[in-house]
């Protein structure tokens, strides 16, 4: 039994379609078949009934997907450890954080690695997805909570401070928020404290829009369309913005970075974590 078809496998345990196992794996979808009819030639069993919507593990699938899981967490560690022994600073190092901090916050370290290590190549995943440092989605890992997976290390790297923001030729606000223009972070997927206590600051204020979107958020928040409670970074370095005093600040984030505990001797992560903790560190 090959480990490819193995990985085909669970690809399609996962997608429920070979179409969709095809796309996520990057081959096509005659391939993702042939492969998979080939795994239930060699184990004399059929693993999926296949149905206009999809495909659906049978009994027998169902009793091989845990060890095909434990064939791909085997596999996931040895490159992972073989990856950590790589001593070489050098090759690319896939980085991901919220886009804000990789635009706002992260330029002087990614700076600094480029000018003492050419040679490595950053590889910067912008975004709020929870990678998986286990299957190696990502190599080191910025965000604003920290790790519950097993086997990571992490390090509470910073505490990034928030304000309240208006347009810079915007009118204060009445006290209680009466007429006034709310954007706000979409809270339906992540939490993000900044909200609620903005709502609790202005209450007769209204929401105008909602976005997951730091940059937007500021971007319009410049052009006038309301208050904006956005981190220091942003705000402090966007044209157009004045901080709005609300009589206090509001909540701060930290900041923590992390990577699997595999890779901790790959030299080139360690690069950059060093020079993370110099920069930003305090």
């Amino acid at each position: 039994m090959e480990w490819s078809d193995v990985r085909i496998f669970l690809a399609v345990a996962r997608q429920r379609s070979l179409g969709a196992a095809a796309r996520a794996l990057g081959i096509s979808h005659p391939t993702v078949g042939r492969r998979l009819r080939a795994l239930e030639a060699a184990t004399g069993q059929v693993l999926f009934q296949r149905h206009n919507e999809g495909a659906v593990l049978t009994e027998a699938g169902e009793a091989v997907l845990r060890l095909a899981e434990d064939m791909e967490a085997s596999a996931l560690a040895m490159q992972r450890r073989l990856a950590g022994e790589d001593e070489r600073p050098e090759g690319v190092l896939r980085i991901s954080s919220p886009a804000w901090f990789a635009a706002y916050v992260l330029p002087p370290v990614l700076q600094a690695l480029g000018r003492q290590h050419p040679h490595i190549v950053p590889e910067m995943i912008a975004g709020t997805r929870l990678f998986d440092l286990s299957r190696r989605e990502a190599d080191i890992v910025f965000r604003v909570v920290p790790f519950d997976e097993a086997d990571i290390v992490q390090r509470r790297l910073m505490r990034v401070p928030y304000a309240a923001y208006v347009a810079s030729d915007a009118l204060e606000p009445a006290a209680n928020g009466e007429g006034a223009a709310l954007l706000v972070m979409d809270t339906s997927r992540l939490s993000y404290p900044d909200v609620p206590w903005l709502c609790q600051r202005l209450p007769r204020a209204r929401t105008v829009l909602t976005t997951n979107s730091r940059e937007v958020q500021a971007r319009l928040c410049a052009r006038g369309m309301g208050i904006a409670v956005l981190p220091r970074p942003i705000g402090e370095n966007m044209p157009g913005l004045r901080e709005l005093d609300l009589g206090e600040a509001p909540p701060g984030r930290d900041v923590w970075m992390g990577y699997h505990q595999d890779l901790r001797r790959m030299d080139r992560l360690r690069a950059m974590a060093n020079l993370a903790v110099q920069c930003l560190a305090g």
